[in-house]
């Protein structure tokens, strides 16, 4: 198994970091005693189907890691493929970090004695045998939210990095936007295949109805401009972190233009790389409205 250690001092990123890993397919778990590092992984490895690879965050919440670390370490690489990530940060930037947060520092929760500088202070005494040993060092002090990532997915294998998911989602402005997009098209003003009596039962999951929708040349000349945007917009998205993207589209009732519109962008998006899902969030609400009315 393929194991990464994400360790360094309190504050400095490490659980975001555990996120840029679990994003790339690795299995995470946090604030992991030490001495259980080896017994874990094999653990793991004797269950079906599980991924080859691990992230495992360790720190001083474990209040023997100075005395386990080394031999757990070494044990560890006698059932695993191993590298170290270490995350540091200037001592003015952990205060500030602190003050935001309020929260206390792990040292200072064993010594009630300790203030917050000396307990940084001490944390990097405490750590720096596995600093020493590391294969990266991160200095997070200067690092927006998107430089700390770049420098992650350097420590990742090359080709691990995994394409981001994005939903295609049609919906009816009728029974309210929603509060979960991303991104949000109109698209009320294309022809409606609702006034067409052989479309109105059917939706943009049949061929008949994408058919009625894209002959417009207004539906080809908007679903272009649309395209050309997200092409711009999404490699942004992706180099800002995000993994996930979700893309409404709106029509009175959800069931045909936008539908239309969700799905054909899915198997667009899909032929570019990317993982993709059109959901049609209000049809059986249309479908149950028809019956009802019929």
């Amino acid at each position: 198994m393929e194991v990464m250690i994400i360790t360094g001092l309190s504050g400095s990123g490490k659980s975001k970091a555990l996120k840029v890993f679990e994003d790339n397919g690795y299995y995470c778990l946090d604030n992991l005693p030490t001495k259980l590092l080896a017994d874990i992984v094999r653990m793991l490895e004797q269950i079906e189907d599980f991924p080859n690879k691990a992230c495992i965050a360790i720190d001083t919440r474990d209040a023997n890691i100075t005395r386990d670390a080394n031999d757990s370490l070494d044990e560890l690489k006698k059932v695993a493929d191993i590298r170290i990530l270490f995350l540091e940060c200037d001592q003015v930037e952990l205060v500030r970090r602190y003050k935001e947060t309020r929260r206390l520092h792990p040292l200072m929760m064993y010594n009630a004695s300790l203030d917050l500088i000396s307990a940084i202070g001490l944390e990097r005494e405490l750590l720096s045998d596995i600093r020493a040993r590391a294969d990266y060092i991160i200095d997070t002090s200067l690092l927006s939210s998107s430089q700390f990532r770049e420098k992650l997915l350097d420590t990742i294998p090359a080709g691990e990095e995994k394409p981001m998911s994005i939903s295609f989602v049609a919906f009816g402005y009728k029974y309210g936007l929603g509060s979960d997009f991303d991104l949000v098209f109109d698209v009320r003003c294309l022809p409606n295949p609702f006034y067409v009596e052989a479309l109105r039962g059917l939706t943009g999951k049949d061929e008949a109805v994408r058919e009625y929708v894209m002959s417009s040349p207004d539906s080809q000349a908007l679903f272009k401009r649309i395209t050309d945007y997200l092409d711009t917009a999404i490699p942004l998205y992706e180099k800002e972190g995000k993994a996930q993207l979700v893309v409404g589209f709106g029509c009175t009732g959800g069931q045909h233009r936008s539908l239309t519109f969700a799905i054909k962008l899915a198997e667009s998006y899909a032929a570019k790389g990317y993982l993709t899902k059109a959901v049609a969030r209000d049809t059986d609400k249309n479908i149950h409205e028809i019956s009802t009315r019929v």
